[in-house]
């Protein structure tokens, strides 16, 4: 007989600024898992926060600056501490099983920004027992937050770019405080990706403007001295038995004078090239790696997870963020670049699913 395939549910959407995005990694996702190993079943959550269970086979993606969203489908919710049978379909008249558990043993969360990405979903799916893909509720949680990663990598012995934090209360940034960060800054949500919210700033007189930009995705604001140098990704990945590894850089390009990587260049603007591997001296690629992995475990991370790094003109390596649950997009670099390591997208997706469920849920 022949054994019982692993049974995955992928949850993506989200009330985040990111829905689009995560929609477009689950596409991806789905697209890419081995039927031959995995029943797949879909949660999609609207901008509201509905649950909705949708056709796998029929997630959008984005597509001529057009943003997919998760509208329609048949409602789901989760009961506490029922492990597989978590995830059920209620009762109702549209509904020819009236509640039916979904029966999977182990979740896919691609929701990238707040509520999903940032130890929210995470608790939740520890209050239910199910098991899930990449870190837990605190490396998930700090690294959302732009302040307390730098805090922790600080105290881990690695670089940082120097930055203020803006609060709820403050509106702007004193003289003193701009004396030390200088000019250029970048201004940023605190707890926000995709660079959404994110403004160069040259000239204070824009300080403000930049700050209010940011603040429409989140209260709390980083300012951030620019760091000159190239821009470079590597992917981190646990493995079943336990292995964690450090994948070849990418080195990101953006067309266009003085432009940085924001959202649109992302996934909207064709303006942007790729180097994988990234081309670095090997004992700055060997340096960039080692540095992927420490920050990994100064989060207490699990999984998986992409460091972004800038690298100087003399070599010095800065960390500019960790990122718990990286794009899966067709264009993303974590499996662009583990596919340079030798790994297919669907080999990596097994590893990913099988490293959840050796790790199962609970304090570890």
């Amino acid at each position: 007989m022949s054994e019982r395939r692993i049974r995955v549910a992928v949850i993506y959407g989200g009330r985040s600024g990111e829905h689009a995005v995560s929609c477009t990694s689950a596409a991806s996702v789905l697209a890419n898992l081995d039927r031959d190993l995995f029943d797949v079943t879909a949660i999609g959550i609207t901008p509201a926060g509905r649950w909705l269970q949708m056709d796998p086979g029929a997630v959008p993606s984005i597509t001529d600056r057009t943003l997919p969203e998760v509208t329609d489908g048949t409602e789901v919710m989760l009961r506490t501490g029922s492990g597989p049978g978590a995830l059920t379909v209620p009762a109702g008249p549209a509904v020819s099983a009236p509640g039916s558990a979904l029966d999977v043993d182990v979740v896919f969360p691609l929701l990238h920004g707040p509520y999903g990405e940032d130890g929210t979903l995470q608790g939740l799916l520890e209050l239910v027992n199910l098991p899930y893909v990449g870190p837990g509720v605190l490396a998930s949680a700090a690294a959302m937050d732009k302040e307390f990663t730098k805090k922790l990598l600080t105290v881990a012995g690695l670089p940082v770019a120097p930055y203020a934090v803006l609060r709820p209360a403050a509106d702007t940034l004193p003289q003193a405080e701009r004396g030390r960060l200088g000019l250029p800054v970048f201004v940023k949500p605190a707890r926000a990706g995709s660079s959404l919210g994110v403004s160069r700033v040259d000239d204070w007189a824009g300080l403000d403007e930049a700050v209010a930009i940011a603040r429409r995705q989140d209260p709390k604001v980083l300012v951030e001295s620019a760091v000159s140098g190239r821009e470079i990704e590597c992917g981190v990945l646990e493995f079943p038995d336990g292995r964690v590894q450090a994948s070849p850089t990418a080195e990101i390009h953006v067309a266009g004078d003085g432009r940085f990587y924001d959202f649109d260049a992302k996934y909207l603007d064709d303006v942007t090239t790729f180097d994988i591997p990234a081309g670095l001296p090997e004992p700055v690629e060997r340096s960039v790696r080692e540095a992927a992995v420490r920050a990994f475990e100064a989060l207490g991370a699990q999984g998986l997870a992409r460091v972004d790094f800038f690298v100087g003109e003399d070599a010095a390596v800065t960390i500019n963020e960790i990122n718990t649950m990286p794009g899966f997009t067709p264009i993303s670099m974590y499996p662009r670049m583990w596919q340079a390591a030798g790994m297919s997208y669907p080999e990596l997706l097994s590893t990913l699913v099988q490293t959840a469920l050796a790790r199962g849920t609970g304090l570890r």
